[in-house]
């Protein structure tokens, strides 16, 4: 399976970073090792000093697609997640200044945080879920999927025009404003709406 993500997908996020609003989504790759193992801690890497939290909606695909129309998008999955894209912000910047692709900031072992999954029939509108980001008990992301500017059926659509869709698939949709560093002997704990779909703790 691989991991699709989508950059720059909340307009608070694009601004607090300070990059330009795209037209098309920014779209990027984890690998499956980049998957945190259920009930293991996240380690900070050696490679990096400013590892940042970007809590992101999940979507798991369920069958193959290619070339998908957005109108039959909501027929390629059934459960939507939570989880956290770590990346390592001193070593994006870097790789960002010389124009080199992202990967090692982004796609490391256990940078992907992967939350309980949820029966997408559970929302009442895909297109206006809360989520959330609790550090040590204090929210520090807060989003809702109606200020995304893609959709999920619009990323579906979009990211088989050039990756073929396989069943077990994720798509991270993007992350909203409020992304910080962590440090050892933080919990972070996930929630969507006010369910709880993860909690990590970072050594």
């Amino acid at each position: 399976m691989k991991i699709i993500c989508i950059g720059r997908n909340y307009t608070d996020h694009i601004e607090e970073l300070e990059n330009e609003k795209p037209t098309d989504p920014v779209v990027f790759m984890k690998p499956d090792t980049s998957i945190l193992l259920k009930k293991q801690p996240f380690f900070i890497p050696d490679f990096s000093n400013d590892v940042h939290h970007e809590v992101e909606v999940l979507v798991k695909i369920k069958k193959l697609g290619k070339y998908i129309d957005k109108k039959f998008a909501h027929k390629y999955y059934n459960e939507i997640g939570l989880g956290i894209d770590f990346t390592a912000r001193d070593l994006q910047s870097k790789l960002k200044a010389k124009g080199l692709p992202w990967e090692k900031s982004k796609a490391f072992d256990g940078a992907a945080v992967v939350g309980k999954w949820i029966d997408k029939n559970e929302f009442s509108d895909l297109n206006n879920i809360n989520f959330r980001l609790e550090k040590n008990e204090e929210i520090v992301q807060e989003g809702n999927t109606k200020l995304m500017l893609w959709k999920i059926d619009e990323l579906i659509a979009y990211a088989s025009q050039y990756f073929t869709l396989k069943i077990g698939d994720i798509i991270f949709t993007g992350t909203p404003a409020g992304v910080g560093a962590v440090k050892t002997n933080d919990n972070l704990k996930g929630f969507i709406e006010e369910k709880e779909v993860f909690s990590i703790k970072v050594k």
